[in-house]
């Protein structure tokens, strides 16, 4: 049995995916890449079949090392990317080298690489464009959202992903992209956690669109399905749970407020100014106004995968 390579294997997704892929017997060795000290992360992998290595991704000749040095002994065939800068209160230069140009360079040393035949990212349902002309069903070929006034956070998840499906076409590698559905895990990055993280959650006055959400086991899951199918493409990856904004509220048991949209920016920013959080009302205005479910079809058919346990 070959190894996989996994990057951003110290956040909670990274830590299920690496686990999922373990028990499924998928592979028999994984390489657990994060930035954190090994005396950091150690009791999240215990088992003797992970090796954890520190990397910075943003340096060319550490990527270099991990996949010419360990990968290469190891027999790594498959490396699943899913490193990203979480905060989307962060910008600037450094973020855009982790979320977008260790992308590009992961993918070109792999193409280079004796052992490595596939390449996995995880991408975003979040980089679909919504607006009120356009279908509420998402499927993979709907637009993405690249206008250029949205934030880095956005931005830059949208660059990677077409990074990566851009590769398809002259890569030798076999390349999946899955756009999965918001995960609503603490520390994943997740805008809809941090939101609901609030004891009152405002939300834009006379709208109540539709969201699908994600549970981390069914994330796992899917990059297991994804990992040990001969298939290559994009695919996304659906929750359980679709349901109105309202009852997402309510169901988290916080506390509902209605308000004009005017009002949600500038009272959004500033509770982030205030208390650190990292919900921005800019990232998700389209989709607190408009439904946007991403369709599962080419999923289910492909890689046989369909979501099992509800995100909550």
């Amino acid at each position: 049995m070959s190894a996989a390579l996994i990057t951003g294997a110290t956040t909670p997704v990274g830590v299920a995916i690496a686990k999922q892929l373990l028990s499924d017997r998928v592979f028999a060795h994984i390489i657990a890449v994060g930035a954190e000290p090994f005396s950091e992360v150690s009791a999240l992998f215990p088992s003797a079949s992970v090796t954890y290595l520190q990397a910075d991704l943003t340096h060319s000749r550490e990527l270099r090392n991990l996949l010419f040095e360990p990968a290469v002994t190891h027999r790594v065939t498959t490396v699943i990317h899913t490193a990203l800068h979480r905060s989307a209160q962060r910008s600037g230069q450094h973020v855009h080298q982790l979320n977008v140009e260790s992308t590009r360079e992961l993918l070109r040393i792999c193409e280079q690489h004796p052992t490595i035949r596939r390449f996995l990212l995880r991408s975003h349902s979040e980089i679909y464009r919504v607006r009120a002309v356009e279908p509420e069903i998402l499927d993979e070929r709907h637009p993405i959202d690249l206008s250029p006034d949205r934030p880095q956070w956005m931005r830059d998840r949208a660059e990677a992903d077409l990074i990566t499906c851009a590769a398809m076409a002259v890569s030798p590698l076999q390349i999946v992209v899955l756009r999965c559905a918001e995960c609503l895990v603490p520390d994943t990055g997740s805008q809809l956690f941090d939101y609901l993280c609030s004891q009152v959650c405002l939300q834009p006055l006379g709208f109540d669109p539709m969201l699908n959400v994600l549970s981390l086991p069914d994330l796992a899951r899917a990059f297991s399905l994804a990992a040990a199918a001969d298939q290559q493409g994009v695919f996304n990856i659906v929750g359980k749970d679709t349901l109105p904004l309202s009852t997402l509220i309510a169901d988290w048991g916080r506390l509902r407020i209605p308000i004009p949209s005017t009002l949600l920016g500038p009272l959004y920013w500033l509770r982030s100014k205030t208390t650190g959080t990292d919900f921005r009302y800019d990232l998700n205005r389209f989709r607190f106004h408009f439904s946007s479910i991403m369709d599962g079809t080419l999923a289910a058919q492909r890689l046989h995968y369909t979501p099992q346990v509800p995100a909550f």
